[in-house]
């Protein structure tokens, strides 16, 4: 069987270029489906990649919080730990700090001894201030103390001696001394021992103390 095209040329022109432009048309949609669908799959894997990023900074946020979370109890702790230690300080200060004090005075009043003084100041006053400097040959027995008192560091010690220069010689002694400092000579008098009839002296001292 034969077929003969009756449609004009002109005709059959026009339906090739729709057709042509249909599959042009179809081509350029799939091509932009497909460019689309490429840049939503990378944006889609950028969007996952920032999340496990937040993800992990979260992580990292709540493992700082349960780290810091008991930083205030435990300041709090540290805190009553140290005022426990200075008190525990304070409290063996009291208990020794006195006794030492008083060895001191023992030291200070004993023939062929004298105060705790570092050796090398004792030195420097002999050469540059020799009048500073304890007499070796001071009888201690010439002074004898009747009273010591202490607070708050503070101390009093009281006495008689034979004549003003064993005072000096004690007030030499206390100021050398590493137990004391600040060592004052308060008003003294003379009096009459009633049982020897011997003229004495009544001192006072005052003094911080160190320990």
């Amino acid at each position: 069987m034969i077929r003969i095209n009756l449609l004009p040329q002109k005709q059959q022109t026009a339906q090739t270029d729709a057709n042509t432009l249909q599959v042009a048309v179809l081509v350029a949609f799939l091509l932009e489906l497909a460019g689309l669908f490429f840049v939503q799959r990378t944006k889609q894997r950028e969007l996952e990649a920032v999340k496990a990023e937040a993800a992990a900074i979260r992580g990292q946020i709540d493992q700082i919080g349960l780290e810091i979370a008991n930083h205030k109890q435990i300041q709090e702790e540290l805190k009553s730990l140290r005022e426990r230690e200075v008190a525990i300080e304070r409290l063996q200060s009291v208990r020794v700090g006195p006794t030492a004090v008083l060895l001191e005075l023992s030291r200070v009043l004993t023939p062929e001894k004298g105060p705790t003084v570092d050796r090398m100041r004792l030195e420097q006053l002999r050469r540059d201030a020799p009048q500073l400097v304890p007499n070796p040959s001071w009888d201690a027995r010439r002074l004898w103390l009747t009273g010591y008192k202490e607070a708050e560091r503070n101390a009093t010690v009281a006495g008689f001696a034979r004549d003003a220069e064993d005072v000096s010689e004690f007030l030499r002694r206390l100021s050398l001394s590493n137990y004391f400092e600040e060592v004052k000579l308060l008003p003294a008098e003379k009096v009459l021992d009633p049982q020897t009839k011997e003229q004495l002296v009544r001192f006072e001292f005052s003094a911080k103390v160190r320990f």
